[in-house]
């Protein structure tokens, strides 16, 4: 009775714990796809503005890929705090340190202010949000999966997925908002701030609701075990190379597809749509705000599907639907019908959903406790250096070089190719408990005692 009592209260607590996740995940990933947004519409005139429109853009979001190199970094920082502390702490930092750079660029001076400053001080900022983010996603998703509910995870994890296409219709929604109200020379003028400093607000509503929910009950049942043990553990970074390099290495080409693909279809599209479509932009950011609302009602879906016949099933067939729907998803843009153009941005997301929706489950079950943050944020996140940050600077370079869009559609059928892969050589681990993924204790860490831990 004493040991189910701890697992029946996080089971009651879930659902808070989930809401709790998903407004911090949404208000992170509005944080960082409004960055994205704007290096797709505004910042290659404000920022860069000496050079042709394509060669603005492609420098824009240079800045805009900078930003995944400190994810890493943030993987590993958070990762080993977030196993040795806690979750809950982790995420508040996190949750801090993206609102308050995201806000700061809100007040940035442009190029045509301080000259050349401006996009240096533009990438500090987006490395801060970088590193923010690099620690988010991994806590926030292991504080839902470690609260309980196994045969449920895969539902109750994909929520705080859910706050990707929350905070891009988010983000999309305002930056629609405000082309459609003001003026051309109104929204480059101070328009584009507007949503920078609404960041301010939202983080303080992220703040109040996430200090609200417990640390995790697994989290602290295995922090108390191994004070019990009173034996010297490795650096968690360590511990995961040593014995989870295999679920890394599944993790990491899990996410080729999933962040190739929707930096692609969400963010670079923006910029094929407007530039070589010839979309307004508040058309092309209409069919995206159209596009995130069916994938955040789908996100849920795909994540019981999973709990029903498997992670690796559902993965599969994302994997293998945007590898395929990328040969026709410029084709239905090239059409130059807003219809076309939104079943090309839905469809591409429901792909992608099918991939995004299981992962949060899926990761969390292939690591141990005391490693699960460092390891599903550096499979995670290493990763997104390779695929997302790369992607819709490598597809503006293929277009600009070659003028069509099948490079693009080749480009990420490969990384689809690479997941499907991944997955394959993974194992399922729907059935998986939590508390029995464990990382073996090394012989001579084991023969030394340490003293036990005071705070």
């Amino acid at each position: 009775m004493n040991a189910s009592a701890p697992a029946t209260a996080a089971t009651r607590s879930l659902p808070r714990v989930v809401a709790a996740s998903l407004i911090g995940t949404t208000i992170e990933w509005y944080d960082y796809f409004l960055y994205g947004t704007a290096a797709a519409l505004v910042f290659n005139k404000l920022f860069f503005p000496n050079t042709d429109p394509l060669t603005g853009t492609l420098l824009s979001f240079l800045t805009y890929a900078i930003g995944f190199a400190a994810r890493p970094i943030g993987a590993l920082v958070f990762g080993h705090f977030g196993d040795r502390v806690g979750r809950k702490k982790l995420l508040v930092v996190s949750l801090l340190l993206m609102g308050g750079s995201t806000t700061l660029i809100g007040v940035l001076p442009t190029y045509s202010s301080i000259g050349a400053a401006a996009p240096v001080l533009l990438t500090v900022l987006r490395l801060v949000q970088g590193f923010a983010l690099g620690g988010e996603w991994g806590g926030a998703v292991l504080l839902v999966s470690e609260h309980g509910d196994q045969r449920r995870r895969g539902f109750w994890a994909s929520w705080p997925q859910g706050g990707a296409p929350a905070g891009n219709l988010l983000a999309a929604g305002v930056l629609s908002l405000l082309t459609a109200v003001l003026s051309e020379d109104a929204f480059l003028s101070w328009g584009w701030r507007v949503p920078f400093l609404l960041s301010a607000v939202l983080v303080g509503v992220g703040l109040w609701i996430r200090l609200a929910v417990d640390e995790s009950p697994l989290f602290k049942q295995a922090l108390a075990a191994q004070r019990q043990r009173a034996v010297v553990e490795q650096p968690p970074l360590v511990a995961v190379l040593r014995n989870h390099w295999r679920e890394v290495l599944v993790a990491m080409g899990a996410r080729m597809a999933e962040n190739i693909s929707y930096y692609v279809m969400t963010t670079f599209v923006l910029t094929y749509a407007v530039t070589h479509a010839h979309f307004s932009k508040q058309t092309a950011l209409n069919a995206v705000l159209i596009g995130s609302a069916i994938q955040f009602a789908l996100i849920p879906l795909f994540g019981a599907l999973s709990d029903r016949v498997g992670r690796k099933p559902v993965y599969l067939v994302g994997a293998v639907g945007v590898g395929v729907w990328a040969f026709v998803f410029f084709g239905l843009v090239d059409t130059r019908s807003f219809g076309q153009l939104v079943v090309a941005v839905t469809v591409g997301l429901v792909f992608h959903s099918a991939m995004y929706a299981p992962q949060a489950a899926f990761f969390s079950e292939l690591f141990a406790t005391r490693m699960r943050y460092s390891g599903a944020s550096i499979g995670a996140q290493f990763a997104s250096v390779a695929a997302g940050a790369p992607a819709p600077l490598i597809a503006t370079a293929l277009l600009k070089d070659y003028g069509s869009a099948t490079p693009i559609s080749v480009y990420v059928a490969i990384a689809a190719a690479i997941t499907v892969l991944a997955v394959l050589c993974g194992r399922e681990t729907r059935n998986t408990d939590l508390t029995d993924v464990e990382g073996a204790v090394e012989p001579e860490a084991a023969a030394v005692v340490a003293k036990p831990a005071t705070a």
